[in-house]
């Protein structure tokens, strides 16, 4: 332990004189404390390796490498991202719906079945409106629209959120009534968050899964990215062949916009073939299949298929989905959940899309925010 901490404290020096230089995404030059000399830190796979004698005749990792992982985590960190602010997207602008004019005033609330909402009058034109972005000819309170929507995402089921809702806001509600709330709102934040672009790392781990959809066993496909936990794709296919395998690398690929050093699977042929294909370049460094077998392998997939366990959980009290379509709209309501709604204790309490820097909200209720965001962004729909 006190040869790895003093390894540790080296290579801070190392950093803090300015000896680690990067050559491309997975090579890094590593400059002797002396000056005299250099190091060729490479990564492979999960891996980095270095061509110095403390990592070649020890095995260890050596200050080189520990120099290279600071420095690349450091980097992912400060190079700017055109992240949307919250301010700027989230807060509606106060003008007359009507006419476009500033002049308003606060004019008494309008008075429905599930509560209040703020009513404004315009001193120009002389009507009266209401701004509730997002929720627009709702009956219910945005509250009550997003407490349901965490609540099903959180594993409780439709009717239990309508008891749930009769019994601590008086709202008398059909399970119907709530499943259409998380088919609108889904869809609506669902186009809003594709549209983000996430600072995600070089690795990336797939996995698949049984679920039953109609009485039918079919697989669902999820890719996570390894740094950020941020569930990059997620598809439903009936098989598990390599076109199943390559459209859901696709669908990942085109939310990063980057094309991964490494993808970690399991043994699955399907993966072989179609990483090949969607990945394909004579550019090095070349996108590297790292399987894993079985359970010994020094790799492992842990973090996807603890994934897939999430899902499992959702998906128990559901008892299975009736259709592929419904199916399709619990999957995109949990990588909302997942990604930016739920705090993880492995970021340190951290969402994470907020560790993938595309959002930086400190509001509460982020449902609330994420479908005021979607509706700035996407034009406001009136429905």
């Amino acid at each position: 332990m006190r040869t790895t901490n003093a390894r540790k404290l080296r290579a801070t020096q190392l950093l803090a004189h300015n000896k680690v230089e990067m050559i491309n995404d997975s090579t890094f030059r590593v400059l002797s404390q002396s000056g005299q000399s250099s190091y060729i830190v490479v990564r492979k796979g999960l891996n980095w390796v270095c061509e110095c004698a403390d990592f070649e005749f020890n095995h260890v990792i050596c200050k080189h490498i520990y120099a290279v992982e600071q420095y690349s985590k450091r980097l992912r960190r400060t190079i700017p991202v055109e992240v949307e602010r919250f301010e700027e997207l989230c807060e509606p602008e106060l003008i007359c719906k009507y006419c476009g004019s500033q002049n308003l005033i606060k004019r008494g609330v309008r008075k429905n079945k599930s509560g209040r909402v703020q009513r404004f009058s315009c001193k120009d034109c002389g009507k009266r409106f209401v701004v509730n972005v997002g929720f627009e000819k709702m009956k219910a309170t945005p509250q009550v629209v997003t407490v349901s929507l965490d609540l099903y995402f959180k594993g409780i089921s439709l009717r239990k959120i309508v008891d749930h809702l009769r019994q601590f806001y008086g709202i008398k509600i059909t399970h119907v009534a709530v499943f259409k709330w998380i088919k609108k709102y889904v869809q609506r934040i669902k186009d809003y968050v594709y549209s983000l672009v996430p600072d995600v790392s070089g690795i990336w781990h797939s996995d698949e899964m049984t679920v039953n959809i109609n009485g039918e066993l079919q697989w669902i496909w999820n890719v996570m990215d390894n740094e950020t936990r941020f569930w990059l794709a997620s598809q439903i296919t009936e098989q598990r062949q390599t076109i199943d395998a390559r459209n859901v690398l696709a669908e990942a690929r085109s939310i990063a916009k980057v094309r991964p050093l490494a993808v970690v699977t399991d043994g699955l042929h399907a993966y072989e073939r179609a990483i090949r294909k969607e990945f394909r370049t004579m550019r090095k460094p070349r996108t590297e299949h790292i399987r894993v077998p079985n359970i010994r392998n020094r790799s492992n997939n842990n973090m996807v298929e603890r994934l897939n366990g999430t899902v499992r959980e959702r998906n128990k009290v559901m008892r299975g989905l009736k259709d592929k379509e419904t199916a399709s709209t619990i999957m995109d309501g949990q990588r909302i959940y997942y990604n930016f709604i739920r705090p993880h204790m492995a970021l340190k309490g951290k969402t994470p899309a907020q560790e993938a820097r595309i959002d930086a909200d400190p509001e509460r209720n982020k449902w609330l925010s994420l479908v005021k965001r979607a509706c700035k962004k996407n034009g406001n729909p009136n429905s």
